[in-house]
């Protein structure tokens, strides 16, 4: 489908919170024009709608039959995603989905296949893959300033100081539970980063007294040896929260703060050519930094610091592998912290966007396709089965019907 004369005509299914949220972050993307809000609750779509003056509607398929309409942006709970998204799709529209983009395999495997066959684009909102910290990570491992990954830890301590017990993301049937409502995004982080898809996985979930499961383990294990851990509680008080990527890559290591990610410390033993090569870096940091829609604040920087002969000028050996790194290396990506993570993430929405209009327009596949979401799930299953039964899992990821776009 191509866009309509006046440039790209948007509606959003479900007008709560994350949904305002998404129409605030893509507003003022060239040509994008808010047509339609649609909600369960009439009056919830009203009110948003009135912002926008947007026509008001009740479900998905209201907007999908609606001709000015090219775009569907799904922001419902998550047990509704699948169905919304084949239903958009078959109408010819792109589509916009929350994640996950399903709560079963054979669902997401259904969006897939639907996905396509349509002339429409499909995009899940896995922020982090146009994150600008883990873009920069993935580029130093492609201009081998960075070892292939070995081991990638991450610790979620999230709130729940919102979620009350009668909250839809308790309920498994609702949600898909820890692994699948929120574990996605960093089951396809890990994936992009380490460039493979899990062979195993082994979960394991933690209840609260008298309460829900609220805190859940995986560990993944990757080819050649690679592990990815993943540990998510919602156990804490807002002020409380912490997370922390850590990312082994043998000669280096990387700490990445916050569940979107705006500062990293990066410290790696290497040569003198290796350090001119990072040296050269802070040069680079509006290139490096750089992802198409996502508009920089201005106060994003790298810093690099090499102290050199830091260690000995005999040759250093650890898995195998063997090479002189008598310098270290001390290089800050920094976002503007903590304080700018509403702005990344937003940034990071419209970038996603920005993506699945672009291809809309010229063509190619988006970054965060259908396929990633159908993995992202696929492992995110394999994880919650493994919790429940006890023992690992293998994982092989289903090919969608139609193949590759």
């Amino acid at each position: 489908m191509t866009p309509a004369p006046t440039g790209h005509a948007v509606a959003l299914v479900g007008c709560g919170a994350f949904g305002t949220f998404v129409l605030d972050a893509i507003r003022d993307l060239p040509g994008v024009r808010v047509a339609a809000c649609a909600d369960a609750d009439r009056r919830r779509a009203q009110t948003l709608a009135g912002r926008y003056d947007a026509a008001v509607h009740t479900s998905v398929e209201d907007v999908a039959a609606l001709a000015d309409v090219d775009v569907v942006v799904l922001a419902t709970p998550p047990a509704a995603h699948a169905d919304a998204a084949v239903t958009a799709l078959r109408a010819g529209k792109h589509v916009f989905c929350e994640k996950p983009m399903a709560l079963t395999v054979e669902d997401a495997a259904r969006v897939a296949a639907e996905s396509h066959r349509s002339q429409g684009v499909f995009v899940v909102d896995h922020v982090l893959r146009y994150n600008p910290v883990l873009r920069l990570l993935k580029r130093l491992g492609q201009e081998q300033l960075l070892d292939a990954l070995r081991r990638f830890a991450f610790e979620n301590d999230a709130s729940d100081e919102d979620l009350g017990p009668d909250h839809w993301f308790w309920d498994a049937a609702h949600s898909g539970g820890i692994h699948v409502e929120h574990g996605v995004h960093f089951f396809d982080a890990a994936g992009v980063l380490m460039g493979s898809d899990p062979l195993q996985v082994q979960g394991t979930e933690v209840r609260r007294e008298g309460g829900p499961v609220d805190i859940v383990v995986a560990t993944a294990v990757h080819p050649g040896g690679a592990v990815a851990t993943h540990t998510h509680s919602f156990t804490h008080a807002h002020r409380a929260e912490r997370q922390l990527m850590r990312l082994d890559y043998g000669f280096a290591e990387a700490r990445v703060t916050g569940w979107i990610p705006t500062y990293a410390t990066i410290t790696a033993w290497t040569d003198e050519a290796g350090a001119a090569r990072w040296e050269a870096l802070p040069a680079r940091a509006g290139e490096l930094l750089a992802v198409p829609g996502l508009r920089p604040h201005g106060a994003e920087r790298i810093t690099v610091s090499v102290t050199r002969d830091a260690g000995s000028a005999q040759q250093a050996r650890g898995r195998g592998v063997t090479r002189s790194v008598p310098h270290r290396v001390d290089c800050v990506v920094d976002l503007g912290g903590e304080s700018r993570k509403q702005h990344v993430y937003a940034e990071s929405v419209r970038a996603a966007m920005a993506d699945l209009l672009h291809c809309a327009v010229h063509g190619g596949t988006p970054q965060a396709d259908a396929t990633a979401g159908l993995t992202a799930v696929a492992v995110a299953r394999a994880a919650t089965r493994s919790a429940q039964s006890g023992h690992p899992v293998s994982l092989t990821t289903p090919v969608p019907a139609g193949g590759a776009r």
